[in-house]
C-alpha cells in the first residue's frame, strides 16, 4: 500500500483539523457509516463513510488523539446502528425503563473501544494506514470471540444489498472486513497529500471493481423450487408486553393453532413442517403434555417445530422440540449462547442486590446454556441445524455443527427489538448466515420478520414486521458446499497474525538501523 512516506508525513504535521472539530467529525462519520445498516442500507454511503474515516485517522496527530478519533468514530457507529438495544429495557418500563441509556451508552461506548485501540496502535506505526487496515481488522475478529463475542453490525455487512456480500461465502465476514479496509485504504491515502496519491487511487478502484466483479460471478442462480416440499412459518405478533399476560396467552394460543390446522391454497399439498417461534409454548416443557397434543392436532401430518423453555436438576433452558406426526417429542435442542444481560447475568449475586435480572430469563441468575450446536433429523425433509434467536448472529457457532445439515432454522422473538432497525438488523445477519453456508435458512419469529431465505441470501418469502399470520413457500435445496464453511475463520485469523509480526518485525528492524 503505497502510504509508507506520504500518510506518515500527513499524521506527523497534522494541525488542521482541532480537537473541537475532529471528535464531533468523527461521530458524524460514524453516524454515515451506520446508515448502511438496516432499514437504511445505504451502503453507497457506508462504504465512502470508512474512506473519510480513514483519511481522518491520517489527519490526525499521533498518541491518544488516534485512540480518540477511533473511538468518536466506532460511539458514532455503534450509538445510531444499535439504538434499538434501549428497546428491551422499555417493555417493562417502570422497572427497568431506567437502564435503557446506561444499556446504549455502555454497548456502544464499549464496543468503541475496539476501534479506539486499534486507531492508537496504528497511530504509533510508521505505516499508519497498512497497521490500520490490519488492527482494525484483528479488533473486529477479537470483537466477535472475546466475553463470549457480540459480531453484530461487523464492518462488511453494509454490502448486503449488493454482490459484494457474496464474498463471505470464500472469506467469510472477517476476510470481507479486511478487503473492505483495504480498498477504502487506498481512497484515503488517495485524498491525502504526497507522493503516489494516483496509484493508490487506481489500486483502490481496482480493489472494488475486483469486490463487485467477484461478488457478481459468486452469486449463484435461482434455484428451480417446483415439486419441493412446503413448509409453513408461523407468526403470532404476540407483543413483549402482552406475551405473558394471563390474560392473553389464551388469545395468542388460538391464533398459533388456527394458523397450524389452516387449510393450504387450492391445488397446493399440505405443508410438511411447521415452525413456531421462540419460546411459543406457554408452559414448561415438562407441563406443556396436553398443549403439545394441541398442536400435534392441528399440524395433522406434518412435523412442527416450537419454541419452549424448560427446566430440570441443572436449570431453565430455552429451548425447541421437534414434534412427531403422531405425537411425542422427536427431537430437543437447548439454546447454548446465551445473551449476557438478557438470559444470563454475569455476577448474578452482584447485580441481584441492585435487583437487576436478566431481561429475558425466568429463573435466578437466568438460562442454563446447552451443549452446542447440534444438527437434528426430519426424516424425508433431511437435516437441520437450529438456532434460537441471537445464536444466528454468530459466523462461528454455524460452523460448529458437527456435519453439514440441508438446513438452517431460526426461531426467534424479535419482539424485545422493537419496529425499527433491531428485527431488520437480526433479519440481515440470518441472510449473510445463509450465504455463508450455502444453506437455505427458515425463519420464524414472533412479531416478524419470518422468511424463507435460500442460500444466496435472497428472501424468497416473508411476512411483514408486526403483523399476525402464517406462510406456505417451498423448502430451497441445498446449494454450493461453501469454502467459508469449510474453514471458517481460522485462515483469516492466522493471516492477520502473520501480517500484523512481519509488520511489527519490519518496523523493529528500521528502528534498529536508523538507531545505529
Amino acid at each position: 500500500m503505497p502510504d509508507s512516506r506520504s500518510a506518515g508525513r500527513v499524521s506527523a504535521t497534522q494541525g488542521r483539523l482541532p480537537g473541537w472539530a475532529r471528535l464531533p467529525l468523527a461521530v458524524a462519520v460514524g453516524v454515515i457509516i451506520g446508515l448502511g445498516q438496516p432499514p437504511y442500507d445505504l451502503w453507497y454511503l457506508a462504504f465512502p463513510g470508512y474512506v473519510a474515516a480513514i483519511w481522518l485517522f491520517l489527519s490526525t496527530a499521533r498518541g491518544t488523539q488516534s485512540a480518540g478519533t477511533g473511538w468518536a468514530v466506532g460511539l458514532g457507529y455503534f450509538g445510531f446502528s444499535m439504538s434499538w438495544i434501549v428497546e428491551p429495557f422499555l417493555v417493562d418500563a417502570a422497572t427497568t425503563g431506567w437502564m435503557a441509556p446506561f444499556g446504549l451508552i455502555g454497548l456502544a461506548g464499549g464496543l468503541a473501544l475496539f476501534w479506539g485501540l486499534a486507531f492508537w496502535v496504528s497511530g504509533r506505526a510508521r505505516r499508519p494506514a497498512l497497521t490500520l487496515v490490519l488492527a482494525w481488522s484483528a479488533v473486529e475478529l477479537a470483537r466477535a470471540y472475546v466475553f463470549t463475542g457480540f459480531p453484530w453490525a461487523l464492518v462488511p455487512y453494509f454490502w448486503l444489498p449488493v454482490p459484494v456480500i457474496q464474498w463471505v461465502s470464500v472469506i467469510g465476514p472477517h476476510g470481507l472486513t479486511v478487503a473492505t479496509l483495504v480498498a477504502a485504504a487506498l481512497l484515503a491515502v488517495a485524498l491525502s497529500p504526497g507522493a503516489g496519491r494516483l496509484r493508490a487511487a487506481g489500486a483502490g478502484a481496482a480493489m472494488l471493481a475486483v469486490l463487485f466483479g467477484g461478488g457478481m460471478a459468486l452469486t449463484p442462480g435461482m434455484q428451480d423450487l417446483d415439486g419441493r416440499p412446503l413448509v409453513r412459518l408461523v407468526q403470532p405478533n404476540a407483543a413483549q408486553h402482552e406475551k405473558w399476560d394471563p390474560d392473553m396467552i389464551p388469545v395468542f394460543m388460538e391464533r398459533k393453532l388456527r394458523f397450524t390446522a389452516a387449510a393450504p391454497e387450492t391445488g397446493q399439498p399440505r405443508p410438511q413442517l411447521i415452525l413456531w417461534p421462540e419460546t411459543s409454548v406457554p408452559n414448561l416443557l415438562r407441563r406443556a403434555g396436553p398443549v403439545l397434543d394441541q398442536i400435534t392436532q392441528a399440524a395433522g401430518d406434518a412435523q412442527v417445530i416450537v419454541g419452549v423453555q424448560r427446566a430440570d436438576q441443572a436449570g431453565y433452558y430455552n429451548s425447541l422440540v421437534v414434534l412427531a406426526p403422531e405425537g411425542g417429542v422427536n427431537a430437543l435442542y437447548d439454546k447454548h449462547h446465551l445473551v449476557p444481560f438478557g438470559e444470563y447475568m454475569p455476577a448474578a449475586a452482584v447485580f441481584a442486590r441492585w435487583n437487576i435480572a436478566g431481561l429475558a430469563a425466568r429463573a435466578e441468575g437466568g438460562y442454563s446454556a446447552g451443549p452446542g450446536p447440534q444438527v437434528i433429523n426430519l426424516g424425508d425433509l433431511g437435516t437441520a441445524l437450529p438456532l434460537i434467536c441471537y445464536e444466528a448472529v454468530f459466523p462461528q457457532d454455524v460452523n460448529g455443527a458437527p456435519l453439514r445439515p440441508d438446513m438452517l432454522i431460526q426461531l426467534t422473538n424479535d419482539a424485545w427489538f422493537g419496529t425499527w432497525s433491531g428485527p431488520f438488523q437480526h433479519l440481515a445477519q440470518a441472510r449473510i448466515r445463509a450465504i455463508e453456508q450455502g444453506l437455505p435458512m427458515l425463519r420464524s419469529a414472533n412479531t416478524g420478520v419470518s422468511a424463507v431465505i435460500d442460500g444466496a441470501g435472497r428472501v424468497l418469502e416473508a411476512l411483514p414486521l408486526g403483523e399476525a399470520g402464517y406462510l406456505d413457500a417451498p423448502l430451497p435445496p441445498p446449494m454450493r458446499h461453501t469454502l467459508y464453511s469449510r474453514t471458517g475463520d481460522l485462515p483469516v485469523g492466522i493471516a492477520l497474525f502473520v501480517a500484523i509480526g512481519l509488520l511489527w518485525g519490519a518496523a523493529r528492524r528500521i528502528g534498529r538501523t536508523e538507531s545505529d
